[in-house]
């Protein structure tokens, strides 16, 4: 065998596996390093294992509200520490004595001019005022001091290399600076009015004073975290030590919230050591975990939906969604400030589900969970949430295409988290007042999330060449621009089609097949005969037929390439290729057997070239093709029935689709023979519906 014959048979082959290898080498890398706790257990309930010795000495951590008690409890001592900016003084009295000069100069040779002495009495005890206000010190009001300030709280005040404490209600303000010194310049104009000094009164008046008074206290942000981190690492994390050989619990006993506390650390430190002292072959270990669940995921595939796997766009497709939402885990738990449960995993079923099936949706979503949870904390209780919350949304969500039934989900997911976390929190903690409520935020944020289904589903049919229910709904509007020319070049072509999708849909139901998308494939698979539709007995008005005057080789030619001209339309249209498939096979490898038998009477002695009356095909891949296929031969020779009872309908029924199964036209397609019984009845049951007898109405006795 050539290296070319080789690689044409082995190239899809190779190719899913890189890209499993590719997905399990990406999941690896993103498990934590640290190793696994291979015990399961749960606060309130009884210890299930064999008795626990501890194999190590380690230390008991303190729960998140005892440290956060403790921190309480030992700021309540933290002073913050302020500077005091010594210099600023000296420049704002300088400021202040250029300033006076300045309005001493203006007010020289007037009327008003006071004598040497006034004038120095006047800056002194403005000087002295300034001085004192900046001695005492001001400080900026703002959010943190106003909570200092209504508290009566003491500061650190730090004058050059000496710190004191003080109160800081004995300091001023901004504000309060400027109406001390504006309330001693009031006192000096109130005593000179007495000695009736207009002049004096008139000067002081004049003077500004606000822009002389700035605060020169100011926070000293990185020293106070600094001493706030002195005090908080004081604080022990611990709460004493469990030694090696020690028992830590017994089989059947009660985990209570103090062997709780101690399994959670022992826990904590087995997982830190196992990573760090057999690095290598606990990344063996990971790699053999997730290579099992690829390798599950990849089997059920191989024997459930062999056509993934045959499309290397369909197997990325389901690659990329299971790898994007363990990547998103492990994100949020390394931020730590977000909750693992603001992860929409429901959203797996949902996109899976509209383009596939929902069992097809639930065993990703299982596999995606499996492997997630080596990355979550309380594994069980978030694969258990999430299955539950995924499995309403494949019960609930039964079509994506009506918007109401996506936020009825959405609120059932919500629903089913609160509840089902309120059962384990009771059963973990005893007391409902116990129970970390922030979680329902993290579900509701959860459930929102699963709006965002519409765009990703829009984003992953374009990209993927996928079909949601949301567009074949849009396809089957009969205001489409291709079928409102089917509509009006070929009416009769047009009421043919509608009734086919009629037969197809309910049909489609009965078996289990997707019955929206064979309707949109019946709507449009005639829509080839807009072209010479008068060619077509559906569109031919009585007594007049166009292949009275051609060949029968003639006539073959122009009913079988309707086809053809259907593709081409559908293509210039932009139909998704789902539909175009419909097109290509809703006639098969059948043959024009009209005009082939015309021929055959009219040169008997002739050979035929039967590929002149045999449509092109393929023959229908799919049970929805299959279904399409029986429904147009069955609809189109009913209407040539001349007496409608269900005995002749059946009879028809049961011809056509027989004399189908032994050309092996439904060979290529995935359907059974009890599906061709059903579908066998939902005709019959249809047709009787369409063509009933009616009572004939009495005619109105005329007076």
């Amino acid at each position: 065998m050539s290296f070319t014959d080789w690689w044409s048979k082995s190239k899809k082959s190779i190719c899913l596996g890189i890209l499993f290898g590719l997905s399990i080498a990406i999941v690896t890398y993103l498990l934590p390093r640290e190793g696994k706790f291979r015990y399961e257990y749960q606060k309130g309930r009884p210890w299930m294992h064999d008795v626990l010795i501890a194999p190590m000495d380690f230390p008991v951590y303190k729960t998140e509200a005892e440290l956060n008690r403790e921190r309480d409890s030992a700021l309540v001592s933290f002073i913050p520490y302020f500077d005091y900016d010594t210099s600023l003084i000296n420049y704002q009295l300088d400021n202040f004595n250029s300033y006076f000069n300045e309005m001493r100069l203006g007010n020289a040779g007037t009327e008003d001019e006071l004598s040497p002495s006034d004038y120095e009495m006047i800056r002194m005890e403005l000087a002295s005022t300034i001085n004192e206000v900046y001695e005492t010190g001001i400080y900026e009001r703002n959010e943190f001091t106003e909570n200092l300030h209504s508290k009566d709280e003491s500061i650190m005040l730090v004058k050059g290399n000496v710190a004191e404490k003080v109160r800081l209600n004995d300091l001023f303000t901004h504000k309060e600076a400027y109406e001390f010194v504006r309330n001693k310049r009031l006192e000096i104009q109130n005593e000179i009015s007495d000695n009736v000094n207009m002049n004096i009164f008139g000067f002081l008046s004049a003077l500004s004073l606000g822009d002389f008074i700035q605060p020169n206290i100011s926070y000293n942000e990185a020293r106070s975290n600094a001493e706030r981190n002195n005090i908080l690492k004081d604080i022990s994390l611990t709460r004493g030590m469990i030694q090696e050989g020690e028992l830590i619990i017994s089989k059947g006993e009660l985990v209570n919230n103090y062997r709780f506390r101690v399994l959670e650390s022992f826990r904590q430190e087995y997982g830190e050591r196992i990573g760090v002292y057999n690095s290598w072959l606990f990344i063996f270990g990971q790699i053999l975990i997730v290579s099992a669940c690829f390798l599950i995921l990849f089997l059920f595939l191989y024997n459930f939906r062999r056509e993934v796997l045959d499309s290397f766009l369909k197997t990325l497709f389901i690659l990329i969604l299971l790898l994007v939402f363990v990547a998103l885990a492990r994100i949020v738990i390394v931020l730590q400030g977000i909750s693992v449960y603001l992860v929409p995993f429901a959203l797996i079923p949902i996109i899976i589900r509209t383009f596939y099936d929902p069992r097809l949706a639930l065993f990703i979503l299982m596999v995606t969970l499996m492997i997630t949870g080596f990355i979550v904390p309380n594994s069980f209780e978030f694969i258990f949430l999430n299955f539950l919350g995924s499995v309403v949304v494949i019960f609930t969500l039964t079509n994506t295409y009506r918007r109401g039934k996506l936020f009825f989900s959405a609120s059932m997911v919500f629903l089913t988290f609160s509840l089902v976390y309120f059962g384990i929190g009771i059963i973990q903690e005893g007391d409902v007042s116990e129970i970390d409520w922030s979680n329902y935020a993290w579900f509701a944020g959860n459930s929102v999330l699963l709006l965002l289904s519409y765009p990703l589903i829009y984003i992953f049919e374009k990209t993927f060449g996928f079909l949601s229910e949301a567009t074949i709904f849009e396809l089957c509007d009969t205001n489409q621009p291709l079928l409102r020319q089917l509509a009006e070049e070929a009416p009769g072509s047009f009421q043919h089609s509608m009734q086919v999708a009629n037969l197809a849909e309910e049909a489609a139901r009965a078996v289990g097949a997707n019955p929206l998308l064979v309707r949109a494939g019946a709507l449009y698979h005639d829509i080839g005969k807009v072209s010479g539709s008068e060619y077509f007995t559906e569109n031919q008005p009585e007594q007049f037929n166009p292949h009275d005057k051609l060949e029968p080789e003639k006539s073959a030619e122009i009913i079988i390439g309707h086809i053809k001209k259907g593709l081409d339309l559908a293509k210039k249209f932009n139909l998704p290729q789902q539909i175009i498939d419909f097109i290509r096979t809703h006639q098969g490898t059948t043959k024009a057997y009209y005009f082939y038998r015309q021929y055959k009477s009219m040169y008997p002695a002739r050979d035929i070239d039967l590929s002149e009356f045999t449509y092109p095909g393929p023959k229908p891949f799919t049970k929805e093709q299959a279904i399409l296929m029986m429904a147009d031969a069955v609809e189109a020779s009913s209407r040539s029935l001349k007496e409608y009872s269900e005995e002749k309908i059946r009879s028809l029924v049961d011809s056509i689709i027989d004399n189908q199964m032994e050309e092996g036209q439904f060979t290529l397609a995935p359907i059974t023979f009890r599906d061709i019984s059903q579908i066998k009845a939902s005709f019959v049951s249809r047709l009787n519906t369409i063509y009933h007898a009616r009572i004939a109405y009495p005619e109105k006795e005329k007076e």
